[in-house]
Formats: C-alpha cells, sequence, structure tokens
C-alpha cells in the first residue's frame, strides 16, 4: 500500500530547494542590476536572472569536463562519455543564452576553466575526476529542481525541467561508472 509521506519527510523535501535558492540568491548578490534589467518588467527580470545562473552553471560544467578530458586521467570509454556529456552542456547554454537574449537580457560570460576553483590538485586517478563530476552534476540537478517553481514563464519550466532530466542522467551515469547507486533515493535533491 503506497501512502503519503509524513510530515517530517515532506519538510526534508524542502531542504534541497530551498539551498538551491539559496545558492542563486548568493550568486546574484555579488552584481548589480544591471541597466537593461531595470526596464524589464519584475517577472521577466527574475526569469532572466535564473536563466543566466543556470548558464553560469552550464558554463562551469563545461569547464569542468574540460579539465577532466585534459587530465590524461580517463580512459577511452569514459573520456568519450565525458566528452558527450560536455557537448549536453554546450548545447544547454546555447539555449539558455538565446532564451535570455529573447528575453532583453544580455547572457552572461563564459570563464575560462581556470578561473574556477576546482579541486584539480585532488584529482588523482579516473575515480576522482568521476566523483568531482558526479558532485557537479548533482548539484546541477538540485538547481534545477530548485528553481522551477520561480519561473513566471510557465515555457521556461518546461525548458528548465528538460534540462533537469539530462542532468539527472549525467549524475546517475558517472554513479553507475564509478560502482555506485545510480539511484540512491527515492527523490532526487
Amino acid at each position: 500500500m503506497i501512502t503519503a509521506p509524513d510530515a517530517r519527510r515532506r519538510g526534508l523535501l524542502k531542504v534541497p530547494g530551498l539551498f538551491a535558492l539559496g545558492s542563486l540568491a548568493v550568486l546574484s548578490l555579488g552584481e548589480s542590476m544591471p541597466a537593461w534589467a531595470q526596464t524589464q518588467s519584475g517577472s521577466t527580470k527574475d526569469d532572466i536572472n535564473i536563466l543566466n545562473t543556470a548558464l553560469g552553471l552550464e558554463y562551469q560544467a563545461i569547464a569542468a569536463y574540460q579539465v577532466g578530458a585534459e587530465s590524461g586521467l580517463l580512459q577511452k570509454p569514459v573520456l568519450a562519455t565525458a566528452v558527450k556529456f560536455q557537448d549536453h552542456h554546450k548545447a544547454h547554454a546555447q539555449v539558455l543564452a538565446g532564451t535570455v537574449q529573447k528575453l532583453g537580457g544580455s547572457p552572461v560570460m563564459a570563464k575560462k576553466p581556470s578561473e574556477y576553483a576546482f579541486p584539480t590538485e585532488q584529482l588523482k586517478n579516473q575515480a576522482d575526476v568521476l566523483r568531482f563530476a558526479a558532485g557537479l552534476e548533482k548539484g546541477a540537478t538540485a538547481a534545477y529542481l530548485g528553481v522551477l517553481p520561480n519561473f513566471h514563464n510557465r515555457e521556461l519550466t518546461r525548458a528548465a525541467g528538460s534540462i533537469l532530466g539530462d542532468e539527472a542522467m549525467h549524475w546517475a551515469i558517472l554513479l553507475q561508472v564509478l560502482g555506485e547507486d545510480p539511484v540512491p533515493g527515492a527523490f532526487v535533491g
């Protein structure tokens, strides 16, 4: 018999979303509102800010997979999968940047891989690289999950949900390759 989760479990399900929203708020505080955003409606400004934060996360993933690919630590089949995942992130970034522009905003710019505080000195073998990538994919999954209810334009929710699914698949595949449970829980987050 299937029953509804008790109140304590429901409360735990809110935590990943709160974490993601808090992360977005912290990231947003680092920059003042650009002039173009001051002329947008509140809902459009909010959507643009969410999209730009997601775009920044996609750029971070692209850079991380580049670091992993160039590390020399990945075996050929795993390297091919990492490059494929990087291509997925590039596609996500392209769609997000285009959507920001369509909404009248300016997409954030990508950083160089060296500008991220990646723990490259801790990457000693293939498993280390995969754990690093899995952590980023898990974080991206939680971030997308957290922002879905915040879009004012419901079509953006659908698009972000599609990206969320891809991030979750990346995370599961990386866990599987590591020999870990690819679906560690009944809920994502």
